[in-house]
């Protein structure tokens, strides 16, 4: 739904490429958002394969890639046109990628994951796959994007080949980056532009999510980099050594929920507030935009209603307030649910009222 408000004084066109649901997501798009164009796939046919699908049928100048796991500000789109229009070899633009709690996901810009990078990663030293020389908030040059938001021109995605289909899952958004950038083009990160992303990368993978690491990374190497079999033995030692510490230590324990000691609810909506004060056990307090504007916040619980706040004044009071014990949970324009996640690695969870 934020992309409507996000596109709302440009022309755009909305696809969605579903591969395969079983939760009634085509019967609702097709219900709720007649206007959008919707490729129904018969079977999962990864993201690279879907994501092609839907730009082979685009027909703007620009295309943005994006997970259905995100919400956008008002400005996004309208900042990285802007951006593109002035900056001539641009190549794919990246965001500020912030989760559920606020809080900043350093996927948002990565340096290409050489073999000896991702050795260094799978054994738990990440400073050299992130880039840490851009601040978070700063606008520069990176080399890898994150798939769940990638802004670029048509051509340039249709000039590189898109996406690669032999990547299933992880590995696409980096070799779509490195085939930008070794095609000429620079690809950029914008720190001043913020977006939602309720599903992060896992902060103690399992051993699957090795397995397709490695096996994705594997493909990576032998397109991009000249085999190197040291190398490559050195980094499946480093998978099985990563799998032997996840199967003896075990994961961490799961933190316990967050308890909160006050409830806002940000909006003008009466029937709204009484609704939600039926739905949690502390009392459900109406608030004002303004209340929250320069003002830290401790053990609260947030509720926005995007139909009275806007998502770049959501995203902002989020991260001024993250990392203080607080709770965060978004209405979205109409809906009768709200929605939101307390850790990095969580999808978002929904509330009906």
């Amino acid at each position: 739904m934020s992309i409507y408000k996000a596109s709302k004084s440009i022309e755009t066109e909305i696809i969605v490429v579903d591969n395969n649901s079983t939760d009634g997501s085509c019967e609702m798009v097709t219900e709720k958002f007649p206007d959008v164009l919707l490729i129904e796939n018969k079977n999962n046919v990864g993201f690279g394969k879907a994501n092609n699908q839907g730009v082979a049928i685009a027909k703007g100048e620009y295309i943005c890639i994006l997970n259905p796991d995100t919400a956008l500000s008002e400005n996004s789109l309208v900042n990285c046109i802007n951006f593109c229009e002035g900056n001539e070899n641009t190549g794919a633009l990246g965001v500020f990628l912030m989760d559920g709690t606020g809080s900043f996901l350093p996927e948002s810009k990565r340096n290409v994951p050489s073999p000896f990078i991702s050795l260094l990663k799978l054994t738990g030293f990440t400073k050299r796959y992130y880039v840490k020389h851009l601040d978070d908030k700063q606008n520069g040059d990176i080399d890898v994007l994150a798939g769940a938001f990638m802004f670029l021109k048509r051509t340039i995605y249709n000039e590189v080949d898109g996406f690669d289909e032999d990547y299933f899952m992880y590995g696409e958004d980096i070799d779509l980056s490195y085939k930008i950038k070794k095609a000429g083009y620079q690809n950029k990160y914008l720190g001043n532009t913020s977006i939602l992303h309720y599903k992060g990368e896992s902060p103690q993978p399992d051993s699957e999510y090795l397995d397709r690491f490695y096996g994705e990374m594997q493909i990576f190497y032998e397109k991009h980099f000249k085999s190197n079999k040291l190398i490559n033995a050195s980094v499946h030692i480093a998978v099985l050594s990563a799998k032997a510490k996840n199967k003896y230590f075990g994961k961490k324990k799961n933190k316990p929920p967050i308890e909160t000691e006050k409830t806002y609810l940000l909006t003008e909506n009466i029937h709204l507030l009484r609704l939600l004060s039926d739905k949690f056990d502390t009392k459900v307090e109406s608030a004002s935009k303004a209340m929250f504007q320069d003002q830290k916040f401790n053990n609260c619980t947030f509720i926005f209603d995007a139909d009275y706040i806007p998502y770049t004044q959501i995203f902002s009071i989020m991260k001024f307030n993250a990392n203080k014990n607080n709770i965060f949970r978004i209405r979205p324009p109409g809906a009768n649910f709200i929605l939101g996640s307390d850790k990095s690695n969580q999808k978002g969870e929904v509330l009906l009222f």
